[in-house]
């Protein structure tokens, strides 16, 4: 009897194979992170061109009508979407056929990233923090008064490219 020849039968043993698991996870918990950032800094960025982008148009909107903002002086959203998206006369009327002016947005507002809301509420004065804190449900906060916008996000966001600076002070 000869016990010299036996063959081995190939594999790998339970120990190599946890030693790559082990290496596996250990990459995993390093990666995962930073796609979780990489997604946080799209929206960031997101939000701020569209802020900026519909400050642009509102910008435009003033300087074509007189120097009156949309919706000025009112509460009424629908009246705010519509003057942007539409065509309208110098006294700020919507009117799709002779309107000399716009539309300075095509279609409708962009949602805002964080929550994917289009919606937006007009208010009439200065807007306070809480008109903007993420508790309602739109997605912009506009005032007919002083013409300012902003992304109705919650403000535990802070911009990943400023540490510590609210998203919507872009």
């Amino acid at each position: 009897m000869k016990l010299g020849n036996r063959s081995r039968r190939g594999g790998f043993t339970l120990v190599e194979v946890l030693i790559v698991v082990v290496i596996l996870g250990i990459l995993a918990a390093t990666v995962l992170p930073q796609f979780t950032q990489a997604s946080k800094d799209a929206k960031e960025t997101s939000l701020v061109q569209n802020l900026q982008m519909i400050r642009h148009q509102v910008s435009m909107y003033k300087f074509q009508h007189e120097g009156a903002l949309p919706a000025q002086g009112t509460t009424n959203a629908q009246t705010f979407e519509d003057q942007l998206t539409k065509r309208t006369g110098i006294d700020g009327t919507v009117d799709a056929n002779a309107g000399a002016f716009g539309p300075y947005v095509l279609g409708q507002l962009p949602a805002n990233p964080f929550n994917n809301l289009r919606a937006v509420t007009v208010k009439n004065g200065a807007l306070a923090a809480g008109d903007y804190d993420g508790s309602t449900q739109v997605g912009w906060v506009f005032s007919s008064t002083t013409g300012e916008l902003r992304g109705n996000v919650a403000p535990a966001i802070t911009s990943v490219v400023e540490t510590g600076k609210a998203v919507n002070t872009f």
